[in-house]
């Protein structure tokens, strides 16, 4: 809607956090009938023949990665057509309004601490309580380890501690990096937030062998101290969401341990209102749109 995707071309449907039911199956498509509750994620198909689709990692798709909303029109509709291999299966026990938001802000915070060195009992950091941090919370929370919330004032610390966090550090007016060193030093901290400076001001309160893992697209360069990641093995990596069956894992896990995401629900003829709700950052945390079917 911006036009900050480059290459995206008009007109397009936006929505790629989609949960629906199967109307019609194309021809040829094997393993899915109509009638099924789906959902599509951030990973809404690729090329099959690049080296990453070749490995089976899907969402790294080098020659031409399907994002909905962006190839494609996405789910800010009563209809949408999707490509079979992007589709995840939504379990009976959850809501369509649940789902929407796991697929991909649950799936892009689930899938890299699963996939991470923490363990059951590890400190993990989410940096920021919004959209994705306060799912990251949570999954951190329901897979053992000890989370701390980080973000700016004192507002979100009763929220963050009701979602599961042990403890909770204000970036405004406490050292985050110090902060989490007196803790014993972050296995994991989650950046959820697109600020590349509180990115880099929470570096030092990794552990040895800690990684930092970049969910939030930054809006400028990190500052890395070398001293720092070589003295203790430590680490940063970026992570895109993952694939259809990541996003049913998320799915599965959730319906498990309770994970949901915070909602506000819209019609979607209020489209425009939720959207520009959710850019003000008045959202708590999700604006979902429903087509009353």
């Amino acid at each position: 809607k911006e036009g900050n995707w480059p290459g995206i071309q008009y007109p397009r449907v936006p929505g790629h956090e989609v949960a629906g039911i199967i109307d019609v199956v194309g021809t040829g498509v094997a393993g899915w009938t109509a009638g099924q509750r789906v959902g599509v994620g951030w990973h809404g198909g690729h090329c099959g023949y690049c080296d990453s689709c070749r490995r089976g990692d899907f969402v790294t798709c080098q020659i031409a990665p399907q994002v909905p909303g962006i190839a494609y029109d996405g789910g800010y509709a009563e209809y949408m057509v999707a490509p079979a291999g992007a589709l995840a299966l939504i379990p009976e026990a959850l809501s369509a309004v649940d789902a929407g938001p796991l697929m991909c802000a649950g799936i892009t915070t689930f899938n890299p601490l699963r996939n991470s060195n923490a363990r059951a009992g590890d400190l993990v950091a989410i940096l920021g309580v919004g959209g994705l941090g306060h799912l990251g919370i949570q999954f951190a929370a329901k897979m053992g380890s000890k989370p701390v919330a980080i973000a700016r004032g004192r507002d979100k610390d009763p929220l963050s501690r009701k979602l599961g966090a042990e403890h909770y550090i204000d970036s405004q007016t406490q050292d985050a990096a110090a902060e989490l060193t007196k803790l014993g030093g972050a296995k994991v901290i989650l950046a959820t937030v697109t600020s590349g400076k509180a990115m880099s001001a929470v570096m030092g309160g990794l552990g040895v062998n800690g990684k930092l893992i970049i969910l939030g697209a930054a809006d400028e360069p990190l500052e890395v101290n070398g001293i720092l990641m070589i003295g203790g093995r430590r680490s940063i990596m970026g992570w895109p969401s993952g694939n259809s069956i990541d996003s049913q894992d998320t799915l599965s896990f959730s319906v498990l341990t309770g994970v949901r995401a915070m909602t506000e629900v819209f019609p979607l003829e209020h489209a425009a209102e939720a959207y520009e709700h959710m850019m003000s950052g008045k959202a708590r945390f999700r604006a979902v749109l429903t087509t009353g079917r």
